[in-house]
This record gives C-alpha cells, structure tokens and sequence, in this order.
C-alpha cells in the first residue's frame, strides 16, 4: 500500500513539474547517460534553474535551451 502511495506521489510531482514546463529529472539523467555518456548530468538543483531560466527567458532572455 505505501508503495502505491509513494508511486502516486511521484507521478503528482512529475505532473506539478510539467505543469510548468520543467522535465522529468530521471529522464533528463537517462537521456543524458545514453545520448552524451562523455558528459556528467546536470544535479537536480542545476538542472531545476536551468529549465525555469529557459522558460522563463533567463540569461539575457534568450531563452530556448535545446539539449540535442
């Protein structure tokens, strides 16, 4: 039962993120690990800034960060 719980509560997160346009973390790594294995993955704090950043219009409101 805690783990259904625990699962729902991960996919509300997940759902909340996308919401406003943040990715799935665990996706973003797995991408990374696959598509770039010579690069280590951003930590959730980097990454979390980066998408708000890209988003939002952060570095000089450029924005758009595309990773491939």
């Amino acid at each position: 039962m805690f783990k259904k719980i625990a699962k729902a509560g991960k996919y509300l997160g997940q759902m909340a993120n996308l919401m406003v346009g943040i990715p799935d973390y665990d996706n973003y790594v797995q991408h990374v690990k696959l598509k770039h294995p010579d690069q280590e993955p951003m930590t959730y704090e980097e990454f979390f800034k980066e998408r708000q950043e890209a988003r939002y219009g952060g570095k000089g409101g450029t924005g758009g960060f595309r990773c491939c």
